[in-house]
């Protein structure tokens, strides 16, 4: 009988630890919520120095967090940036390189392995990694996300969107704010539950066509004279065509976006802390690419949208995180989109590898690190290169299709016009083999010091610029003919790099 009742004490007790252990476990994981700007470019917020807009939330937040001084986006264009988000890799690994490029139904997705480690995951606003229908291999929910209430593509005021995969829906309101809404109703649900949730806030703002409200407008009614003497080329609300337009009324509308985002993002907030949240959940807010041609007025960078120069690449980077970020730290570290998942990743305690079917997780390349020796405050400069690269799209359609045609048929129709159609459709090919062609494009490889740009196309020489961005952020002064073994072992680390990436492409992580 004593050994009985010994036994059972000690069941007893055995199950007490394991239940402490999995409480302690959903205790220490934080809450996440990553939002994303939509062509929001480095110095589009005040505390850059910006002469014009007014974002006080996200100034707030780099004041009292860890503003990354240094924080790229992947690519220079939306589809390829998210991907990076999601997979921790460079997008060309899964074919998404160019807007309206899918990612693959086989990467395994941040969303899917904060799921598997029990929480909660939701995506609202642009997805652009493939139709977000309910049948689509791609859509948010295939990628991870209990629920969703996104878009194809971008949207505007009073956006159309689909639930879940249902049809699309048109929802009166300002965009930014639908989202906050709708993010705040999904983490309410989620910590009445008792679980740590992530939400996934992809915000259609500051996209062209711009539109805005009145007492955002009015904010910005008085910009300098100058800015009106030009004109701009924008798509039209009306017609979905390209229109010329005064850059003072292109500008007035897109600063109005940016400020309704920001105040959305206050609003979040503001509910967090109501509910007693803020202190342990990991706020991180950056933008996708850099900002376009009809808005980089004020940059001090070179390039813009699409170009691999800092104007391009160089985008607004913030985490917030009371809980494990006591103190106000600004880092001139090298940081990057696909730092996100690994990040993360080490944060919760999971691997990057996750649980796949498809995906041979072991040997799965990731392209970024884990930020959280940065966040600790115990790393000065980054560990290894940061690669960009803007596969020459001209080679991506040697192969048969990814994914079937009808599957990537877009339904959530937006403003901008294209190919005769007001949703979007979706590519990615089968890249079965390796060509020397398939090394070109404009690709860089980024260290702590020198920034090497590489570009040529479809078969013509390369053409290199080296540049030390730490003294010459503007990128005005090539360096090559005076740093050749700088670029000879640059160039080659790159060129290796690019190996790796296309043997991805070609299906050997699948």
């Amino acid at each position: 009988m004593r050994v009985l009742m010994s036994m059972r004490c000690d069941l007893v007790l055995l199950l007490l630890v394991l239940m402490c252990s999995v409480s302690a476990t959903a205790a220490d994981a934080p809450n996440i919520i990553l939002l994303m700007g939509d062509d929001h470019g480095w110095d589009e917020v005040g505390y850059n120095g910006h002469p014009h807009l007014k974002t006080p939330v996200l100034d707030e937040m780099a004041a009292g967090g860890l503003r990354l001084d240094r924080f790229y986006s992947a690519h220079p264009s939306c589809s390829p940036t998210r991907a990076s988000v999601i997979t921790g890799r460079h997008p060309v690994r899964c074919g998404t390189f160019a807007p309206n490029c899918s990612i693959r139904p086989e990467e395994i997705s941040v969303a899917t392995i904060l799921q598997q480690a029990g929480y909660a995951t939701g995506h609202f606003g642009k997805w652009h990694l493939g139709p977000v229908k309910a049948d689509s291999p791609t859509n948010p929910g295939r990628m991870g996300f209990d629920t969703w209430l996104s878009h194809d593509n971008f949207f505007e005021l009073n956006p159309v969107l689909s639930r879940d995969g249902a049809d699309p829906e048109k929802i009166a309101g300002e965009s930014s704010e639908i989202l906050i809404a709708e993010t705040v109703q999904f983490i309410k649900r989620a910590s009445d539950a008792g679980k740590p949730f992530c939400a996934v806030v992809w915000f259609g703002s500051p996209h062209q066509p711009y539109s805005g409200l009145d007492n955002d407008l009015a904010l910005y009614k008085d910009l300098p004279g100058m800015y009106s003497k030009s004109t701009v080329r924008v798509t039209s609300h009306e017609t979905g065509q390209m229109v010329s337009r005064p850059l003072g009324e292109v500008l007035q509308e897109r600063y109005a976006e940016i400020t309704a985002m920001d105040r959305s993002i206050g609003q979040l907030r503001d509910w967090l802390g109501k509910r007693g949240l803020s202190k342990d959940t990991l706020l991180w807010y950056c933008g996708d690419n850099g900002t376009p041609d009809g808005g980089i007025v004020t940059s001090p960078f070179r390039g813009k949208k699409g170009t691999m120069y800092g104007g391009g690449i160089r985008v607004p980077g913030i985490i917030e995180w009371p809980a494990a970020i006591s103190r106000p730290a600004t880092s001139d570290v090298n940081t990057v989109t696909s730092d996100i998942l690994p990040t993360l990743c080490e944060i919760i305690g999971r691997p990057i590898s996750g649980q796949s079917a498809k995906a041979k997780a072991a040997s799965r390349p990731i392209d970024g690190i884990s930020l959280v020796p940065l966040i600790k405050g115990k790393v000065t400069r980054r560990s290894k290169p940061i690669g960009f690269w803007s596969f020459d799209t001209g080679n991506m359609g040697r192969g048969k299709p990814w994914i079937e045609a009808r599957l990537q048929q877009g339904t959530t129709p937006l403003v901008k016009k294209l190919a005769g159609r007001f949703t979007r459709n979706f590519t990615n090919f089968h890249h079965p083999k390796i060509r020397e062609q398939d090394f070109g494009g404009e690709r860089v490889l980024l260290g702590n010091r020198y920034k090497l740009i590489a570009r040529s196309r479809r078969g013509n020489p390369d053409r290199i610029e080296l540049y030390d961005v730490r003294k010459d952020p503007s990128e005005k002064q090539d360096l090559t003919r005076s740093e050749p073994e700088v670029v000879r072992s640059m160039s080659k680390s790159l060129r290796a790099w690019q190996q790796s990436v296309l043997e991805s492409l070609s299906g050997a992580d699948y």
